[in-house]
């Protein structure tokens, strides 16, 4: 896979992951599924819906961006200090940034924190769900 400009959706987080942390994910997610394949169907359908909670990294960033900009722009109306405009300017562009390329600054620290794609969380549900026969 290449890094394009406009790559994929649904590769462009992990064409931006460093290849040991999308390894970690990948094997900690292949660690879920090996658990569960020794446990009952309540439990695999409580670990469904568990992943259906999930965040994914869309969200993650999504409301991060939009906290900061919150933020800045009420330290922007209640300073009246033209540098927060330039703040909420910033991470609008990072954002922008995001949805075009599937990268921007916090993108690394939420990663390595094991944030996951929503194909990655989809690969476990799936696989779960193959476990015992759950209604796709």
């Amino acid at each position: 896979m290449q890094k394009g400009a406009l790559p994929p959706t649904n590769q462009r987080v992990s064409l931006h992951t460093k290849q040991e942390i999308n390894k970690k994910i990948q094997e900690a997610t292949q660690r879920n599924i090996e658990y569960y394949k020794s446990k009952s169907n309540e439990e695999i359908i409580a670990r469904i819906e568990s992943l259906d909670k999930e965040w994914d990294i869309e969200r993650v960033l999504e409301t991060n961006a939009a906290s900061m900009i919150l933020l800045s722009s009420f330290l922007s109306l209640a300073t009246r200090k033209k540098h927060w405009v330039i703040f909420t300017g910033v991470i609008s562009g990072f954002l922008l940034q995001h949805a075009l390329q599937g990268w921007c600054p916090p993108l690394p620290l939420f990663r390595r924190m094991g944030v996951r794609t929503s194909l990655e969380i989809n690969e476990e549900k799936t696989n779960l769900k193959a476990l015992n026969n759950y209604s796709i």
